[in-house]
Parts: structure tokens; C-alpha cells; sequence
């Protein structure tokens, strides 16, 4: 197939470690276009053991959370990621969300201002060499407002395909067509040939999203308001997350993930590629294994393109 070749998400959970920085390398040498690492456990400490593992493949955080350290620290550490690994880091940012702050202990204040601080301070840090490119994490229109303003790019996290154009349409032409100016998406990813099988892994992984207020105003926004009725009704009458995923139509997982057989999947990673996303990244789910099968079954599947 002619499609483009994604990026790919890859987290180091406990144990696995050494196998993901394998991974990574193997991801480099099959092609992908970039390796993007999310907020589960340490992604700056992986980001460095990845500047040093692989030599050409493009690689960040997407991302790594403001609050849980100082931006004098954070912009240190992504300085000199970004010098050893020769310019290939992406250093993606955002405020992540309730749980993890009460995980943290940490108290936040308002996204924006946060966000538009953090970047300030990054930016005017002293005697810390160069810094990345600064990608900001991106939902509603506010945040691609503000990532259009000051960041470098900008990175969804299971963004709704077919709202995206809208999405995309209050930034500028001049960045949207910027080659340099990255826009992504975290995309839950799923290859099985049992389509319903598949549907619910993604399901499953969704329904933690759906319990926090931005993303359910998000997919309202999106056109999903009596899915997220149904789930608001769900949650206040006890929160059980099957009943929750019971309230989430196909439709509304078509349109926010990929799953199924390989040539459905590919066809759907085609159709991001069409909506405006410039790196869609798989964030790879397996209805045969764990994590690192399913990283396996993405490469299968991007060794169909």
C-alpha cells in the first residue's frame, strides 16, 4: 500500500524495560516516522535512553506532564536530550489530568496560563543550550489556539477523526501548512481479525477517558452529546465502568480509534492521514497479549505498507 508510515507509542513499564529500548531501535530500522513516548512512568528518563539507542528516527514526550516537576528542571532535561540526540526530540507538554495530579500530590491552577508559563520559563531558562521544539498537548479549541501561538506543534490524544477539520480550522493556514509545525494524535490501536473483539479492547481503554469532564465536553462538541449523556447518567449512578462502556456506540470508537483486521486498520490510519493529522501515532492494544505482542502486531501491520 502507498499509505504513509505512522509513528509509534511505546511506554517502558517495569521489567520491560530493556525490551522497549530494543523496540525503539527496531522501530527506527523499520522505517517508522517517529516514536512518541506518553506520561506513564518516567517518558523523560526513556527519552534519553532512546536519544542514545537509535541514530536518525524523530522521538518525544506526548507527553510529559508540567506539574510534577520545575520547568527550570523539565527544560534542563529536555535541552540535553535534544543535544544528544543531534535534534531529534519533540518535547511534548501538557497538564495530563486529575487522577494523575492527586497520584502526584500536586495542586494545579488554570491550563492555559499554566501551559503559557511553563513555555515562558522554558524558553528564557538560562545556560541550558538549546531547547526542542515544544509541542503542546491539544483537546478543544483554546489549547490549538494557544499551541498555534507559542508551541511548535501541537498532539491530540484520541481525537475524534471526523471532527478534526473543524478542529484544525481555527489554526492559521501559514502553521497548518507549516512542514515544520507538528500536529498528532495518540491513536488506540488494535489488530485482530474478530472486528468486535478488537472494538472492545478499545473500548476498554477509552472508558477511563470518558469518566473526565474535557473529554466528555469534547466528544459533545464532536457530535457524540447523547453518548456522553448516557455516560454522564452512568457515572451518577455508580460509575461502573462496563455500564459506562456500554453507552460508547461503534460509531463513536470508529471514529477515535483503530481496530480490527490489518487492511480495516490500514484503511483507517489513511483516512486520519486525510483529516489533517500530519503523524498519526498507534498506540498499540493487543486482544492476544500484552503490551509488548501488541507492539509486535503493529510492526506486522506496518510491514503491509
Amino acid at each position: 500500500m502507498s499509505i504513509q508510515m505512522p509513528a509509534i507509542s511505546l511506554s517502558a513499564l517495569p521489567g520491560r524495560r530493556h525490551k522497549i529500548i530494543e523496540f525503539a531501535k527496531e522501530s527506527e530500522s523499520r522505517g517508522f516516522a517517529g516514536i512518541y513516548l506518553p506520561s506513564l512512568g518516567d517518558n523523560m528518563a526513556l527519552a534519553t535512553a532512546i536519544g542514545w539507542a537509535t541514530k536518525r528516527i524523530v522521538f518525544g514526550t506526548s507527553i510529559c506532564p508540567i506539574y510534577f516537576r520545575s520547568a527550570l528542571d523539565l527544560a534542563q532535561a529536555a535541552a540535553f536530550i535534544h543535544e544528544i540526540s543531534d535534534g531529534r526530540f519533540r518535547f511534548g507538554i501538557g497538564v495530563a489530568h486529575a487522577p494523575s495530579h492527586e497520584r502526584h500530590g500536586v495542586s494545579v491552577g488554570k491550563p492555559w496560563s499554566d501551559i503559557r508559563g511553563f513555555v515562558e520559563t522554558a524558553r528564557n531558562a538560562e545556560r541550558i543550550g538549546e531547547l526542542p521544539p515544544i509541542t503542546l498537548a491539544t483537546l478543544r479549541k483554546k489549547m490549538i489556539l494557544l499551541a498555534g501561538a507559542i508551541g511548535d506543534g501541537m498532539v491530540f490524544a484520541n481525537g475524534s477523526r471526523s471532527h478534526m477539520s473543524e478542529s484544525l480550522g481555527v489554526l492559521p493556514a501559514q502553521k497548518r501548512n507549516d512542514p515544520n509545525f507538528f500536529i498528532g494524535d495518540m491513536i488506540p490501536t488494535c489488530v485482530y481479525e474478530d472486528e468486535d473483539i478488537a472494538a472492545e479492547v478499545n473500548r476498554k481503554t477509552l472508558v477511563p477517558y470518558t469518566f473526565l469532564k474535557n473529554y466528555r465536553n469534547y466528544w459533545k462538541e464532536a457530535g457524540y452529546g447523547e453518548e456522553m449523556a448516557d455516560v454522564e447518567n452512568a457515572i451518577n449512578d455508580g460509575g461502573d465502568p462496563k455500564a459506562v462502556g456500554n453507552c460508547l456506540s461503534d460509531k463513536w470508537l470508529s471514529d477515535n480509534t483503530l481496530f480490527g483486521p490489518p487492511k480495516k486498520v490500514l484503511e483507517g490510519l489513511e483516512a486520519w492521514y486525510d483529516s489533517g493529522i500530519k503523524t498519526p501515532i498507534l498506540v498499540p492494544s493487543s486482544a492476544r497479549g500484552n503490551q509488548l505482542k501488541a507492539i509486535e502486531e503493529i510492526f506486522d501491520l506496518c510491514d503491509r505498507l
